[in-house]
């Protein structure tokens, strides 16, 4: 089975594997886990900031982070489209307290100007309206097919958040891929924020969790929120190990992600029945619909289940949209069998 329905069904390298047997460990709650203090010092080193956490989730970091930026009543601004919206099951919301300020994502990911302009310029803060307390951003943007956002467009937002005293916090699941894309080093847009997120288990292929970094100040307080949801584990110098090892063998590595991706694009664009926009390729996801003459055969539905049966995994996105995404495992040979796969079940 050639699966593409994530970047999150990597397996560890055998590296990984190695480093995860010979792992060094202690209590980490007790702070005394050598290997998670070397991966969170590495990781904060990597994405130019202070201090870095070691959290199980994604999830958990982006709502420790929200959490330790805000207090209870205070107003989120979120995109549409990201993550953090339609994904972490509104926990922001659920346990925080928080209300989401909802602007819309350009199909480039950015933040629709006028709308977001509009939610700063009309705020005026009194005992009737709820405080804003954060912005927050997605790079790359998953429901925007892995779209990129540019050091520039990460300057202006920060520019802009901070003539009205409000803290960035980035959603960088993809932040590596990011910065490949764009042949940059990662600080490039991580300087940008006062936090981040990013993820070990998707592209770096590491088997388990995801790191946020910032100031000292932060990080303790989001350490705190991080216990607060559950989130304190203690011999996680395993799942540190292979932390490591994915944060200096592979990053340079998704470049190879990325060409696959694009390889994959190409392919589906030139099959007959297949919407697809190739300059909307960016990075290793791929998002593509069903024409409207194939759709009087199969749904969306029903092509990711025929494609099941052919060999392939794909996920829908909702809206008839169906993503592809490349990753640690997936070659070159995969790639034309699923293009393969895909003109089977639409012939």
């Amino acid at each position: 089975m050639i699966d593409l329905r994530s970047d999150t069904v990597t397996l560890p390298t055998p590296a990984m594997r190695e480093a995860i047997a010979r792992a060094e460990l202690g209590d980490d709650v007790y702070g005394e886990d050598p290997t998670i203090n070397r991966m969170q010092a590495l990781a904060a080193e990597k994405v130019g900031k202070e201090a870095a956490l070691l959290v199980p989730t994604g999830t958990m970091g982006n709502l420790s982070a929200m959490l330790a930026h805000c207090g209870r009543g205070d107003q989120v601004i979120v995109g549409s489209e990201c993550h953090i919206y339609q994904y972490e099951a509104g926990g922001a919301s659920v346990l925080g307290g928080l209300m989401y300020k909802v602007v819309p994502n350009l199909p480039d990911g950015t933040l629709e100007s006028g709308a977001l302009h509009a939610v700063l310029a009309n705020y005026h803060y009194d005992s009737h309206v709820a405080r804003l307390g954060l912005l927050c951003l997605e790079n790359t943007h998953n429901r925007c097919g892995g779209a990129v956002l540019s050091p520039e467009y990460m300057a202006e937002m920060r520019s802009l958040a901070q003539q009205h005293d409000l803290p960035v916090h980035l959603d960088g699941a993809r932040v590596f891929n990011a910065a490949v894309a764009l042949g940059v080093d990662v600080r490039e847009l991580t300087q940008h924020v006062d936090s981040v997120q990013f993820c070990l288990s998707k592209g770096l292929a590491a088997p388990v969790g995801s790191v946020i970094a910032g100031s000292r100040a932060f990080i303790t307080q989001a350490h705190r929120m991080r216990k607060i949801l559950g989130g304190g584990m203690r011999q996680a110098g395993i799942i540190a190990a292979a932390g490591i090892v994915a944060l200096t063998e592979m990053v340079d590595r998704l470049a190879e992600d990325h060409l696959h991706a694009a390889m994959l694009a190409e392919g589906l664009a030139t099959t007959p029945g297949i919407v697809l926009d190739v300059t909307t390729v960016q990075t290793d996801i791929v998002i593509f619909a069903l024409s409207e003459g194939l759709q009087q055969r199969m749904n969306a539905t029903q092509f990711v289940r025929a494609l099941h049966a052919a060999g392939v995994l794909m996920g829908e996105m909702g809206g008839g949209r169906i993503r592809a995404v490349t990753h640690y495992g997936i070659a070159a040979d995969d790639i034309q069998e699923t293009l393969a796969a895909v003109r089977r079940v639409v012939a």
